[in-house]
């Protein structure tokens, strides 16, 4: 029997990691293409302003980047270090989107990042704001390979386990390319991203305009904020929703975990607004209903059902019986490959193997457990359901907020009103409110999809390497150190970075133009916007 104990503390270190690497990610994704917008306005109009926006927020970009390439390349290093028979079992099929990012999107982002930064005097301005595209693009292209990796782990299609090697393999690698969840992901994290970059972009130039500083900058930053933010917001309500219509065929049970819906209700089932989810009572108390909206989100039509958690365990009771012949039957072909029946038996059971073996969290022999200890592990298909309930409900209420944000600053930046001193104020208080909303998608889709690492395939009980209990502590104390010293840079350097303003020289961004702070009354006229304050 694994050591259980090994496994959790693997996860919480991976947890750490990863969701510390999270803080970084969507804002590389926003801000590059906020960059591509704000340059793409220098090489129109050539406006010297607009130059030194772009270089002031490319700044920031750049301090952010640097820190998430140094915590994602950790990240990979604990596939072989924590979690070496997951790398073992599914490294054919996971590994090969990794080993693409590598080649296509990090190098490519990697090779012109230098020249974005110190390319200002040796390129042309279309050439130099190709080169600012390019990295932007090969940030997004590096969350698309991951982020198919990942939607394999959700769902992981165009694969099959081979008895004859004891490990997943490709059998169709389009099908893992194209995977329905690994594409909802993407343009769900991506737009998030966006949204990310926008309110970090709105809300610093908000606080430069209450401060009366920079406001030919701060001006132009929160026109591109504004209308890039409120397209970004909507998309990630619009995406979202895809992404839940994709968990209605997939992931049934992590659907069901997040509305908290223990029954199947009625087609088409009403969405729950908020209760209170009781695992113990199997019920939600205090619900607020909102009729037939989940039925027509999760299955597009008023006849569709959505099955609840009790069914579902029900369902995986049998699933459960079924993966004790095929965990039999791989034995038998261990011993023998050439045992025709044992074959026979496996194929026509293998859908179901991964959920024989959740039974070694309990026995090392499944085929000896009771009814018991099966219902048990069927019940452990049933991940956390309070945290996914509520991690989705303050991650969507979230995202409605920032829509009602980006309105509001669209309102005023397109008709030219008075933009109170009070909004000013909200965009600055709301800038760490998105790495929140993003922190929570991510605990709702890894969480969600407890107890397994590669959904129905394999239990992330049994993906954890040969370590001590003591040695997963020692590494877990020592990121803390490591990363909470570095986000204690990360966040030094950018209040540094904000506080110098466009003039300064974090990095040597090439010449052309004055570096001063100060503007000519032509440079500085900016659009029309008029502040309260």
């Amino acid at each position: 029997m694994p050591d259980l104990l090994v496994a959790d503390l693997s996860r919480w270190q991976f947890a750490l990691t990863a969701m510390y690497h999270f803080l970084f990610v969507p804002l590389t994704l926003g801000l590059s293409m906020i960059l591509v917008v704000m340059e793409g306005a220098y090489v129109m109009t050539g406006k010297e302003v607009w130059r030194r926006t772009t270089k002031f927020w490319m700044n920031l970009f750049g301090i952010n980047f640097v820190l998430g390439v140094a915590t994602g390349i950790t990240m990979e290093f604990q596939f072989g270090t924590n979690w070496s028979y997951y790398s073992h079992y599914v490294g054919d099929v996971f590994g090969a989107p990794l080993a693409i990012e590598g080649l296509m999107a990090f190098f490519l982002e990697a090779t012109l990042v230098g020249l974005m930064f110190f390319g200002w005097d040796k390129l042309s301005r279309p050439a130099h704001w190709m080169v600012t595209f390019f990295v932007a693009l090969g940030s997004n292209l590096s969350a698309l390979w991951i982020l198919i990796a990942n939607g394999w782990m959700q769902n992981p299609v165009g694969s099959e386990f081979n008895p004859d090697t004891m490990r997943m393999e490709v059998t169709n690698f389009m099908e893992v390319l194209f995977n329905p969840v690994a594409q909802a992901k993407f343009v769900h994290t991506v737009s998030a991203g966006y949204v990310t970059a926008a309110v970090f972009v709105l809300g610093v130039s908000a606080w430069y305009v209450l401060k009366n500083r920079h406001l030919g900058l701060a001006k132009r930053s929160m026109a591109v904020a504004a209308s890039f933010g409120l397209l970004s917001s909507l998309s990630v309500v619009v995406l979202g929703d895809e992404s839940g219509y994709t968990l209605t065929d997939n992931q049934k049970m992590k659907l069901a975990a997040l509305e908290a819906m223990w029954h199947t209700e009625e087609a088409p089932a009403p969405l729950t607004l908020i209760g209170i989810p009781d695992r113990e009572a199997r019920e939600t108390h205090l619900e607020v209903q909102v009729p037939w909206v989940l039925g027509l989100i999760a299955t597009r039509s008023l006849d569709g059902e959505v099955e609840g958690i009790l069914p579902l365990v029900a369902i995986a009771e049998d699933r459960i019986e079924n993966g004790v012949k095929a965990y039999d039957a791989v034995a038998r072909l261990n011993a023998d490959p050439d045992d025709a029946e044992a074959r026979t038996i496996f194929e026509a059971t293998k859908r179901d193997l991964g959920y024989g073996m959740l039974l070694l969290r309990y026995t090392d022999t499944p085929s000896t457990a009771d009814e018991e200890t099966i219902a048990k592990a069927a019940w452990d298909t049933v991940p956390h359901v309070a945290m996914s309930f509520y991690s989705f409900r303050l991650m969507a209420g979230l995202g409605f907020l920032f829509i009602g944000v980006f309105a509001l600053a669209f309102y005023f930046i397109s008709l030219r009103r008075n933009v109170p001193k009070l909004f000013l104020r909200l965009a600055v208080l709301i800038i760490p409110l998105p790495w929140i909303a993003a922190e929570l998608g991510w605990i709702l889709a890894e969480t969600g999809r407890q107890p397994w690492i590669i959904d129905g395939v394999l239990p992330t009980f049994l993906g954890v390497s040969s370590l001590s209990a003591s040695q997963v502590i020692t590494t877990m104390v020592g990121f803390t150190l490591i990363y909470g010293t570095l986000a204690v840079v990360e966040v030094s350097l950018m209040i540094k970075a904000i506080s110098a303003g466009p003039g300064a020289r974090l990095f040597p961004a090439g010449g052309g133009g004055s570096d001063t702070d100060e503007l000519s009354p032509a440079a500085a006229a900016a659009p029309s916007i008029k502040f309260d304050v």
